[in-house]
């Protein structure tokens, strides 16, 4: 399974953000949609993602206000990401060495969805379930 066949069930679905929109919008989005992060576009361009992790540590922590500190101040700039035909274990990998829980899929400089951590452990445990189904089926069948 790779990365397009992830965001399948979503169909195109990015939960975005302006760079100039406060964090108190951002926040109020991300709850709105039940997302943990969102990513930063302006004119189709992907610019960066601000997670709850971005407000609890550069607003929260450092005493700023969410409705005056824009999300384009205290966005990560350096998005990891994957083009659509990388793997399970390529996005695994690369959430895990970069410690993160929000993974972009780009085409062509265009955003086509985001993988979180969730997805890809639903689908991990999922196909280990069904592995073990088929081996009892062939360890013993018919019963």
């Amino acid at each position: 399974m790779n990365a397009r066949e992830i965001l399948k069930p979503r169909q195109g679905v990015v939960r975005a953000v302006a760079p100039d929109a406060t964090v108190f919008e951002a926040v109020k989005a991300m709850d709105k949609f039940k997302v943990g992060a969102l990513m930063v576009i302006d004119q189709g361009k992907l610019l960066g993602i601000i997670s709850e992790r971005d407000y609890t540590r550069k607003v929260i922590l450092k005493d700023r206000s969410s409705k005056s500190t824009k999300v384009s101040e205290i966005m990560s700039r350096k998005v990891a990401q994957v083009d659509p035909e990388a793997g399970i274990e390529k996005c695994m990998n690369i959430m895990g060495k970069r410690r993160i829980r929000h993974l972009p899929v780009v085409e062509n400089g265009n955003v086509l969805g985001v993988i979180s951590s969730t997805d890809l452990l639903i689908l991990t445990v999922s196909e280990k379930d069904h592995i073990i189904e088929q081996l009892e089926r062939y360890i013993a069948p018919g019963f």
